[in-house]
């Protein structure tokens, strides 16, 4: 079995060196690493090559593909390159003997599946840590959606997507629930909710509703290796995901996180049961709260216990805080440039973290030199560091530069993922069970407004039967005083005609 990968060798004054061979030993590959130097100075290249060995040695890996270079790990390398015959000169140079060109088993992914397999996450599983500094919330609004999670998970509501989530605040904006909940949870103010209800709208408008979802990734995937024993190289296709820094960095660090999470303890094994590649690494520290930076530091410490190796791509090592850089065993220094103070410092920065070498002054060494060298340190059997020196990095066995569209189409084809993640799945969780509550909610309000109104109807007819039969008693008494008053002159005109009959007064 392979027990190291070959990095390269001959220092950079252009003469062979085969002694000078630098490896990585496998079994300390699992202590993290770092991959750094100004654009230009051949880190994609490098990260290309320490992929495609692990995979050689049956390792699975993980990386990023920012610009789509890396794309070309698929597929072999050419004679017809114009890069052949430096490549094949620089094989020989550092005593690697005759290149060999052969591409990786590969697998594509795209957060918005467009040039790979769809790769999604749910709601609950990127958590409300993850989230809040996705969308940017303060601290009193990462309460309010700590508050929501806890709300969902106590009432059995599924959030699996952002409709999920988006209905989930609509539902806590009620009137009565906010109440219920701010006095069993703690206050949520509206002004909070509608702060975080206008952060997630920005989040769906970045593209990632294609992202939350089902069916979700299962990390078994990214593991996998052919039959004849190499393992495959899972490339994120990023370069549209890169335009959403945010979206980039918190994704990666969900994966790490569930690999944290769900892989078990396997203590120092005798290879990495996978190897994460963190490209614009940079893009992760930037204005993270302290407590996402302690989950950060604390899933670097931790992980190489699950046998997962992590290697940082970014131009500085600066770009990285020290509790992370401690971590970082393996380092892969390019070139850097020190034209400005900051510059100087870096590299002064740069140099001081390498065991040094006596032949030659490490600070001078980063700005001298040229593409395609490097000044690598890797660990010893025992976990020391190796004194640092100055290394041409070897020619990949596979095409530099990108795939094209039918080669990654074809590779999609024959993925052994394929057709398993292609299709959404939207089962029932918080939007149809709080849709549906809403719906009975107005069946029953409906039902009540009739009754109601039935009722005031029936008490409008019985006030208006009262008023027509007081109207009839009131017709019926005029009628008989008229009667009475009419009987009472009767009476008197009688009486008045007798008597005039009496006493002789009778009008002729």
């Amino acid at each position: 079995m392979t027990e190291t990968i070959f990095l390269g060798g001959a220092d950079a004054n252009g003469t062979g060196h085969p002694d000078a061979a630098q490896s990585l030993i496998l079994k300390v590959a699992n202590r993290h690493g770092l991959v750094a130097g100004a654009t230009g100075t051949g880190k994609t290249v490098t990260l290309q090559i320490m992929a495609q060995a692990f995979s050689d040695a049956g390792v699975p890996v993980f990386a990023a593909d920012v610009k789509g270079d890396l794309s070309g790990i698929c597929m072999p390398g050419s004679e017809t390159h114009k890069a052949h015959a430096a490549l094949t000169a620089r094989a020989q140079q550092i005593g690697m003997g005759e290149l060999k060109y052969q591409g990786a088993p590969t697998i594509f992914w795209d957060v918005f599946g467009e040039s790979g397999h769809p790769i999604r996450a749910t709601i609950s599983e990127m958590g409300p840590l993850l989230l809040s500094r996705l969308m940017g919330l303060t601290d009193v609004q990462e309460g309010v959606l700590n508050i929501a999670f806890q709300y969902a998970d106590d009432n059995g509501l599924l959030l699996l997507d952002l409709k999920d989530l988006r209905k989930l605040l609509v539902s806590l904006g009620d009137d009565t629930v906010r109440t219920e909940v701010s006095r069993k949870y703690g206050n949520v103010a509206p002004a909070s909710l509608s702060a975080v209800q206008r952060e997630l709208l920005v989040l769906e408008r970045g593209g990632a509703e294609r992202f939350f979802g089902e069916p979700a990734l299962e990390l078994a995937d990214f593991m996998r290796t052919t039959t004849d024993g190499r393992g495959y190289v899972n490339i994120l296709d990023a370069r549209k995901l890169i335009n959403s820094p945010k979206l980039y960095s918190t994704f990666l660090l969900w994966l790490l996180s569930e690999l944290f999470e769900e892989l078990p303890e396997i203590g120092d094994p005798e290879k990495p049961r996978l190897v994460f590649f963190f490209d614009e690494a940079h893009l992760l520290f930037a204005d993270s709260p302290p407590a996402l930076m302690q989950k950060i530091e604390q899933v670097v410490r931790l992980i190489r216990s699950k046998g997962v190796g992590v290697y940082f791509v970014t131009q500085n090592p600066r770009d990285l805080p020290e509790s992370v850089l401690a971590q970082l065993g393996n380092r892969m220094q390019h070139a850097l440039r020190a034209y400005t103070p900051t510059e100087q410092k870096a590299v002064k920065s740069a140099a001081a973290s390498f065991r040094p070498n006596p032949a030659f002054k490490t600070e001078a060494a980063i700005t001298e030199m040229g593409v395609g060298e490097a000044l690598v340190s890797t660990l010893e059997a025992k976990g020391a560091p190796n004194m640092v020196q100055k290394t041409m990095i070897r020619p990949p066995s596979s095409r530099l530069g990108p795939a094209t569209d039918p080669e990654r189409a074809e590779i999609q084809k024959t993925s052994p993922v394929f057709g398993k993640y292609d299709k959404t799945v939207d089962r029932e969780s918080a939007y149809e069970i709080l849709s549906k509550r809403e719906e009975t909610a107005a069946k029953e309000a409906e039902k009540l407004a009739k009754l109601e109104a039935k009722e005031k109807e029936a008490a409008a007819k019985a006030k208006a039967k009262g008023k027509t039969a007081t109207t009839r008693s009131r017709r019926m008494s005029t009628t008989e005083r008229a009667v009475n008053n009419a009987a009472s002159t009767a009476s008197r005109e009688v009486v008045r005609y007798v008597l005039r009959g009496i006493f002789g007064t009778r009008k002729r």
